[in-house]
């Protein structure tokens, strides 16, 4: 299963009370599955935790997922490679954006989905309000299995309304005893039993008909109805708890074994083999193997450990496979299973199981791993794209080569950070889903790879371009003794359309240029627009006609043609009006519908132009924009502030086009100001 849920919600306090439980662990509190160091610095989740633990005849993996928008790949893939989700819900908060969003993830993946509701002994801690949100947000009949005994600081148990059963907990440790149902919460049982077989029966027409003809059904009955129910992903079952005083964790795990879906009852996976053609894959040992490598860790001292759930097929130690994205044949070592803070070490790994292999030559986040006889990719849900860049240099200048393999490190365990080294601006550039997500991978390049850099803002790609048709020339002469220097040349510098790059014209008539000094000319040109005269950023967009000049029988050379040109283009170009070009973005911002109208007026207020809105269905609409690449690289934080995080957005590079006279002079003054500093 994977715990999803908002940041805060005790996602990660659950799992400790689970081991603990499973006699993994001796006390709860210790976060168990934040194993990363700044994981313990901050108290926080930024990666997916996972273990397992027994539980009579069978294993339970816990993928225990982040509750931040920034590390969205993380719960994606949790999410895809798990047959059960369990929405942990912060009972003082009620139903929050990311458990809305994630839930809604896990709902279009058609995943089973249960919800706990956590923290009831909390001050103004209830869950009867937000049963209406879980019916909206899963689009799913919520079905409350319990009740709670006692509120707030004095919740001490649980009626099952199944098993008409009352659970009460001594202190924190776990322990309950079985006890008839309180008389003050027996008629509530009562009617909230009546409606959960209301709310279940209505899709099995044989235990409908009993129940309405009076019959009294039994615990099996009303188990195997919710079961059958749940697998059709048509009910949500809520369960009640606190992690923190390890109520109702034990009862959260029996329904799991007893309710939720086994890797053989999971839906078929959708796959393309490498021929094009579709395939299902069948969670059945029988099928040859395919896994899906949801988690990669870097590990400094054992170098990179690799998650993989195994969706059909088996895997034994010794056994070769290939990971398809990457075209790499692998072979499985030790085959491990992950147990509490642990591991096992197995002969053999079956379909449903997760296995912790050590040493793949190549492998990523995100990538199939199959029999080499059949091998195909999954079909995989889609992640966003980064939102957000900045720009980071080594303090150290030797450690430029350690920058480079760290960052494909981690780039390899998380599909959705980018990096690329520019270089236009000889920058190195991260890119992510918000600002947390590239300082904790900052974070993770000090002290994975021993590597300090100093982060700032990208550099934007500026370009210039002319707006003004111009003739120019210019005659290199130059007398050196022996061999002089002579190149002369008169071009036409003109606007060409945008997007249309350089284009060279040769209008030479009666050999004044020869021919074979024409490519000198061309080139010359196109080293002069590597510098503009506004602000030194390259040209572009610019047509240029050679249309008369001369040359000297003994003096020419392809260099003296070269210079006249370079020389002739940097003359026109002052009096071709000049102008800087900056990156406008295709923008697609994703908001809560209220939101709107802020939304666009923060996009004008950036010298964007909003170009429509679509609804989304829910509560959401698309707002549709185009904006300057320079105003949306803090956009990430200020659309988080006005959504209250349930914004997020998309960008891509539509093209260039001018930048009015003010923004220009300011970009002539920083780049004049960095060229200085570069000195």
């Amino acid at each position: 299963m994977a715990l999803i849920g908002h940041h805060g919600s005790g996602k990660t306090q659950l799992v400790d009370a689970m081991l603990f439980n499973a006699k993994l662990i001796d006390r709860t509190g210790i976060l168990a599955t934040d194993t990363e160091e700044v994981e313990k610095e901050k108290k926080a989740s930024f990666s997916m935790g996972v273990t397992s633990f027994a539980h009579g005849d069978n294993r339970i993996y816990v993928l225990d997922t982040p509750g931040m928008a920034d590390f969205m790949a993380e719960t994606v893939n949790g999410i895809y490679a798990c047959e059960n989700v369990v929405a942990v819900i912060n009972s003082t908060a009620g139903m929050e954006i990311q458990t809305e969003r994630f839930g809604a993830i896990a709902g279009e993946q058609g995943k089973g989905i249960i919800a706990f509701f956590n923290m009831l002994d909390k001050e103004r801690s209830s869950y009867q309000d937000a049963l209406a949100d879980l019916a909206d947000t899963f689009e799913r009949t919520p079905v409350l299995v319990q009740l709670q005994i006692g509120s707030e600081g004095n919740f001490k148990g649980l009626v099952d309304l199944i098993a008409m059963k009352a659970y009460i907990y001594e202190g924190n440790s776990g322990t309950f005893s079985e006890s008839a149902i309180p008389a003050d919460l027996a008629q509530a049982a009562e009617e909230a039993r009546t409606k959960m077989i209301e709310d279940i029966v209505q899709n099995d027409e044989e235990l409908m008909m009993k129940y309405l003809e009076g019959e009294e059904l039994s615990g099996d009955e009303i188990v195997g109805a919710l079961k059958k129910a749940y697998l059709a992903n048509e009910v949500v079952p809520v369960l009640l708890g606190s992690a923190l005083k390890n109520i109702g964790v034990h009862q959260l795990i029996d329904f799991v074994v007893s309710v939720g879906k086994k890797t053989s009852e999971s839906s078929p996976r959708s796959a393309t083999l490498l021929s094009d053609d579709k395939i299902e894959v069948n969670p059945t040992e029988e099928e040859p193997l395919v896994a899906y490598i949801f988690k990669s860790v870097v590990d400094p001292f054992v170098g990179k450990l690799t998650y993989m759930k195994l969706l059909s097929g088996s895997l034994k130690q010794g056994d070769t496979f290939v990971v398809v994205d990457q075209d790499s044949q692998e072979k499985a070592g030790h085959v491990i299973l992950p147990e509490g803070l642990k591991e096992i070490e197995v002969d053999e790994a079956t379909v449903g199981d997760v296995v912790k292999l050590s040493k793949l030559k190549k492998s990523a986040v995100g990538n199939t791993a199959t029999h080499k006889d059949r091998q195909m990719k999954l079909d995989l849900p889609v992640l966003p794209e980064p939102m957000i860049s900045k720009s980071i240099q080594p303090k150290s200048k030797g450690d430029i080569d350690k920058i480079s393999g760290g960052l494909a490190r981690l780039a390899e365990s998380d599909p959705t950070f980018k990096w690329e080294n520019d270089p236009e601006t000889n920058e190195t550039v991260i890119s992510g889903l918000g600002s947390v997500h590239l300082d904790i991978m900052i974070e993770r390049l000090k002290k994975l790879f021993s590597v300090d850099v100093e982060v700032g803002k990208p550099k934007i790609a500026y370009r210039e371009t002319v707006r003004k048709t111009v003739e120019t020339e210019y005659k290199h002469k130059k007398q050196t003794g022996g061999h002089g220097q002579y190149g002369h040349v008169q071009i036409r510098i003109e606007p060409n359309e945008r997007g249309g790059g350089f284009e060279f014209i040769d209008k030479i008539v009666g050999g004044v240029v020869p021919k074979n000094y024409i490519p000198a000319v061309e080139k010359g040109v196109v080293e002069a627009m590597k510098k503009g005269i506004v602000a030194f950023y390259p040209v572009v967009d610019t047509k240029v006609t050679l249309f008369y000049g001369s040359y000297h029988d003994v003096d020419s050379s392809d260099m003296s043609f070269q210079i006249a040109a370079r020389q002739a283009f940097k003359n026109g170009m002052t009096d071709a009006n000049p102008v800087i070009l900056e990156p406008i973005m295709d923008i697609e911002v994703f908001v809560p519908d209220e939101a709107t109208g802020d939304i666009m007026g923060e996009i004008t207020s950036r010298r964007g132009r909003p170009m429509g809105m679509e609804p989304q269905g829910k509560g959401t609409s698309k707002v549709v924009a185009q904006a300057p690449l320079a105003e949306m690289l803090d956009f990430a934080n200020k659309l988080s502030s006005i959504t209250s995080g349930r914004g997020y957005f998309t960008m891509k590079f539509n093209g260039y086009q001018e930048t009015p006279p003010d923004v220009q002079q300011k970009i002539v003054v920083e780049r004049q100001r960095e060229l200085e500093e570069q000195k």
